[in-house]
């Protein structure tokens, strides 16, 4: 036995050192790290591991007519870390495998269905695991499927004492270095994920160094503005070139290739259009594959990233280096992330412009004017967001856009209300991004409302309430919008808050059109409802806060 566990330990120990230097192959790494893993890269890792499989079969040592191996070692391995499909393939190879070598021994079936069924429970264990636990079961299980394949032969082999003698020589030795192995070599591939981590925050770092320093370019664009940004972008990331293109044209690029990618040539490279088609990220590892019409062009290797607006690509970033197969894991990964904060800085900028507009724009007060110091603080509550929540950004974004598109459109013309139901959630939204906590709104709108009503006639009501009674009065509460049909040509709306609520002078004062400016929206309101309906708001003053009804008809 003692001559068997040393042979073991150098099989053990040749399948370590391999797959310590295979993990190191910058090939397996990219493979390995991947987001998501598609069928082919699947299938490669199949393949891989099965060959470690297949290679603690070579190893293995004679014991009685069996083998005693390290078989199971990389097919567990495989299905633990990277999931059934490679745990059951890598199985299915390992397993054929040994019964094809020898079919007629007397411990094939039984290694064969233990080597398939190995793959099956690392499969398993791969869903009911994490990172922090998946050695401690690659150990105990390797054990356990060790118990399983020795009982398998004292069933399976004719001679029971033949089979016991087998498993006398082999159970303990065998259990225990597969079982060490299966741990080990989890723990070895397992850095490869530590360090997949640790290129994420470093990434997460250069895009944020990034961010910094291009945004006064987005804050206030001009001719300029993308050329800078892409400069800067050259420099953090190392790169030869950097351009970024709108969907048919390139708007920048910078570096090598500049005298040939100009500003304003139309794109086309197939590269390029079919990231704007298909909205994914691609790299192209070669010259041929970059496909630039200039033969003196020195680009070799380039990432293409698309640009959103929305869900609709809207343009690319492309990173280009002069070296072929330049494109590591690294890159790819800040690609990505350059990729989703450019877009949403592109998104900024053009808000930028309807804050002009709206600054110089002279809305009438029966229009709901737009407060600039609203529009201000919004802007500075998606700047905050872009570094630490991009995604909240973007949502804050849309509920601005859709804001101020009503503000800017909005007129005298009757609106459908569920128009001015979206302006008022889109306000609501980027009040509740800068409060927080502070601020609860509660919707009790009926569904399927068809009417028409004054343009803007909701919104300043809301607006008074969470301004007037919530953040001036104790700083935090709730702000409650009801919207019912009350007939077939009908409907009430009741805005309801529980702040300060609004004195009786200030109602008398609407109610007479004597009020001062700070509550001219109520005023607005009410004369426009008046006027359109004879009859306008109905204010109380509640023991905590205010109510605000009025009826809305056909």
């Amino acid at each position: 036995m003692i001559e068997l566990l040393r042979s073991l330990s150098n099989n053990l120990g040749y399948i370590l050192l391999i797959a310590f230097l295979v993990s190191n192959i910058n090939v397996f790494k990219t493979l390995i790290q991947k987001d998501e893993l598609r069928k082919k890269n699947l299938i490669l890792l199949s393949l891989i591991f099965g060959a470690f499989g297949i290679l603690g079969t070579y190893t293995g040592t004679e014991i009685n007519g069996a083998i005693a191996n390290t078989r199971i070692i990389g097919i567990m391995s495989g299905g633990i870390l990277c999931g059934p499909f490679v745990g059951i393939t890598s199985g299915l190879i390992a397993g054929i495998h040994r019964f094809l070598l020898d079919p007629h021994g007397i411990t094939t079936i039984p290694c064969s269905i233990t080597t398939i069924i190995s793959g099956l429970v690392s499969g398993y264990i791969y869903t009911k695991s994490d990172n922090s636990n998946k050695w401690a079961w690659g150990f105990f299980t390797g054990l356990a499927i060790q118990s399983f394949e020795m009982i398998l032969i004292m069933f399976m082999v004719p001679d029971f004492n033949t089979a016991l003698n087998i498993v006398r020589s082999i159970y303990f030795p065998m259990s225990f270095a597969n079982a060490i192995g299966i741990a080990i070599l989890i723990l070895i591939i397992q850095r490869i994920f530590k360090e997949k981590d640790e290129i994420s925050a470093e990434q997460a770092q250069i895009a944020l160094e990034i961010a910094n320093k291009t945004l006064p370019h987005f804050r206030e664009m001009d001719e300029n503005s993308l050329e800078n940004i892409c400069s800067i972008i050259k420099d953090a990331v190392c790169a030869d070139a950097v351009a970024i293109t709108d969907r048919t044209c390139i708007l920048a690029h910078v570096g090598i290739g500049s005298d040939h990618h100009i500003k304003g040539n139309k794109i086309e490279t197939q590269a390029t259009k079919k990231v704007i088609i298909d909205g994914q990220l691609i790299t192209l590892s070669g010259k041929d594959n970059i496909c630039c019409n200039n033969p003196n062009c020195q680009l070799k290797s380039a990432l293409i990233s698309p640009l959103k607006e929305d869900a609709t690509v809207s343009g690319t970033l492309k990173i280009y280096y002069c070296k072929e197969n330049a494109i590591s894991y690294r890159n790819v990964k800040l690609a990505a992330g350059l990729s989703q904060l450019i877009s949403t800085q592109l998104e900024i900028s053009k808000l930028g412009e309807l804050k002009n507009m709206a600054n110089k724009a002279e809305i009438k007060a029966l229009q709901a004017q737009i407060n600039p110091h609203f529009l201000f603080n919004a802007l500075n509550t998606i700047v905050s967001f872009i570094r630490i929540n991009p995604d909240e950004a973007r949502k804050l974004i849309i509920n601005l856009s859709t804001y101020l598109r009503h503000n800017i459109e909005s007129g005298e013309n009757f609106v459908d209300i569920n128009k001015e139901i979206e302006q008022v959630k889109a306000y609501v939204e980027i009040e509740k991004a800068r409060f927080g906590d502070k601020l609860n709104v509660i919707y009790d709108i009926e569904e399927n409302l068809d009417i028409k009503i004054p343009s803007l006639i909701i919104q300043p009501l809301v607006e008074n309430s969470i301004k007037h009674g919530i953040l001036e009065g104790s700083g935090s509460g709730s702000v409650s919008i009801k919207i019912r049909k009350i007939k077939d040509d009908s409907i009430q709306v009741c805005i309801e808050d529980d702040g300060c609520g609004i004195s009786k002078e200030i109602i008398k004062g609407i109610y007479n059109d004597d009020i001062d400016n700070t509550k001219i929206g109520l005023l607005n309101v009410h004369k426009r409802l008046k006027c359109i309906y004879g009859q306008g708001l109905f204010i109380d003053e509640l023991d905590y806060g205010s109510r605000i009804v009025f009826t809305l008809k056909q």
